[in-house]
């Protein structure tokens, strides 16, 4: 079958990639250019053109894989968002601890002054950096075992305080990393979907119906998997009958539903409604249970495709899954055979 493509998400990351440019894509345009050429003047204009066909394949698998690359690049993002909010509690937290426990100092200095003056010994633990006071007040031989306990304790709560914003600022740099990717990988697929779309508009009628025909088409050479049959467990089926009602829902690469799906999003989404979490992307689901054989197939079983797991549908029986196809194509049943199977997972 056809690989199977996206169009554009809700921006989540709209303040990072909202002027993403969407480029030509020149060497793409160049190859289908010199397949149409190649056609003979006399060809019937109904005939398919294998070429235009087949680099419009490649555009949306192209796409597939940049979007893959993108959902995995978004999760990273969401943990990391997660892990600085984090960081900013523990931060403030930690700073608030220090200025009770400066406060404490402080009132006992301030009772010291009324009675006849400072020791030197407050002073310097009501410092801003008393982190060698230990080393000077042995010297002085003026700090008493309460003091030196309540200075500790200030000590370590500062050191901590300390590596608590190093790793906050750290975290902050990748987030801020991985939002570059994210909006680098939209980019790279808006372009490959564009000009597949271009390419498909530029087709005939006839031509377009055939490609979509294709699409739907099962390999012969891929296996028989087990006709009907039930789902292997209770969460499997509950996955089974939601993935059910998405059908007719659009494709939108980036989304998980429920409104939209795509390919792994409606896979993650139909396994959220059974209580079953997840991984983002089809790479990573293809790894969330144990793998089957395809004769051993039931319904519910997640179906990877292509060496590189890139698409992902849910076998629902009868040698069919459903999935989310591509921009265009809402989700739908299709043959499990449509496309090279790289594996079946039971989940």
């Amino acid at each position: 079958m056809a690989s199977h493509r996206r169009s554009a998400p809700s921006d989540r990351f709209g303040r990072f990639d909202r002027g993403a440019r969407v480029t030509v894509l020149s060497a793409a345009m160049a190859t289908a250019a010199a397949t149409l050429a190649a056609a003979p003047a006399g060809a019937d204009p109904g005939e398919p053109r294998t070429g235009s066909r087949a680099e419009v394949d490649r555009l949306y698998a192209q796409a597939e894989r940049a979007t893959e690359a993108y959902n995995k690049a978004d999760e990273r993002a969401g943990k990391l968002r997660e892990q600085v909010d984090q960081a900013k509690d523990r931060l403030a937290r930690g700073q608030e601890r220090i200025n009770t426990m400066r406060g404490q100092l402080g009132s006992l200095a301030g009772a010291q002054y009324r009675s006849g003056g400072l020791d030197p010994t407050l002073a310097l633990m009501l410092s801003e950096n008393p982190d060698t006071y230990l080393d000077k007040a042995a010297t002085l031989d003026r700090i008493t075992d309460r003091q030196a306990d309540e200075l500790a304790e200030l000590q370590d709560a500062q050191r901590e305080l300390a590596q608590e914003r190093d790793e906050a600022r750290r975290k902050l740099a990748e987030l801020e990393e991985t939002r570059k990717t994210v909006a680098r990988q939209k980019r790279i697929v808006t372009k490959k979907l564009a000009e597949a779309r271009r390419l498909l508009n530029a087709m005939p009628d006839a031509e377009r119906a055939a490609y979509d025909r294709a699409s739907r088409s099962g390999r012969t050479d891929m296996g028989t998997p087990a006709v009907g049959g039930a789902p292997a467990s209770a969460r499997a089926a509950s996955a089974l009958a939601a993935v059910r009602q998405a059908v007719g829902r659009p494709y939108i690469w980036g989304a998980n539903g429920p409104h939209g799906f795509d390919c792994s999003g409606l896979t993650q989404w139909a396994y959220q409604q059974a209580g079953v979490g997840l991984p983002r992307t089809s790479q990573a689901q293809r790894y969330a249970g144990r793998q089957v054989s395809l004769a051993e197939a039931q319904p519910g079983d997640l179906v990877a495709y292509r060496d590189d797991a890139s698409h992902i549908g849910m076998y629902v029986g009868n040698g069919q899954v459903v999935h989310a196809p591509y921009p265009g194509a809402p989700v739908r049943y299709d043959p499990v055979g449509m496309m090279p199977i790289s594996s079946v997972t039971r989940v």
